[in-house]
């Protein structure tokens, strides 16, 4: 009998495996194995805290067993530098939450004003150097466009520079869940690219965001 797909679930900068209860449940609701994976998000690097759940993995976890990946914001970062770097576990499908694929304008102005506060999740990963996604890897994108959030401060203020120097590309920064702008979630070599109207946080507890989860972790596509 085959064995059904375990989902990992990884949580984003500053937070705990707390914030993805609510997604958990109800991708507990759809028949899903999930499991909610917590990791130092500011104290340690991307590299390390990949290699820590590859180490996670040996320990907890049958070889033998697909795995399905959900991350939300940073946790999507670390999916990407994850399936690089152990390309011997059996991946089934990915799903990124509010990710900057491409890096974060929020995080660099934080890293230039406070790096303190983003630490070493920064670096090779906020900054849009992570690792490139491997052929074989089916990526399903879920963004926001509901501008709730701390990050709008920066955000906001990268808008008025934009004005000022009269950049053409201001429409393209212009939506955003209030940390991460829609732009910065689109990934050439993603599957499918979904917008929704949530905020970068809210999105953990909406329904509709966890509908579309389960459903590309089932059929490699979004419901439309």
């Amino acid at each position: 009998m085959q064995q059904k797909n375990r989902t990992i679930l990884i949580h984003g900068l500053h937070q705990t495996i707390r914030i993805m209860r609510p997604l958990a449940k109800r991708l507990q609701a759809q028949g899903l194995n999930t499991h909610q994976y917590g990791y130092r998000s500011v104290r340690d690097g991307i590299r390390t805290n990949s290699q820590r759940l590859n180490t996670w993995l040996e320990n907890h976890h049958n070889p033998d067993q697909p795995i399905d990946l959900v991350g939300h914001s940073l946790g999507g970062l670390i999916i990407r530098d994850f399936v690089t770097h152990y390309p011997q576990w059996q991946i089934g499908r990915c799903v990124t939450l509010g990710t900057p694929h491409i890096g974060s304008v929020c995080a660099d102005y934080i890293w230039r004003l406070a790096p303190a506060i983003v630490g070493q999740s920064y670096i090779d990963a906020l900054d849009g150097t992570v690792a490139p996604l491997p052929e074989h890897i089916d990526l399903g994108v879920i963004a926001g466009n509901r501008p709730y959030g701390l990050g709008q401060l920066f955000l906001q203020h990268h808008k008025r520079k934009l004005r000022k120097a009269n950049d053409p590309s201001l429409e393209d920064h212009l939506v955003h869940d209030g940390t991460v702008y829609v732009k910065e979630t689109k990934l050439a070599a993603a599957t499918d690219h979904l917008i929704l109207p949530v905020s970068h946080t809210g999105m953990l507890d909406n329904p509709t965001v966890a509908e579309q989860t389960g459903y590309f972790l089932q059929y490699g596509v979004f419901k439309r």
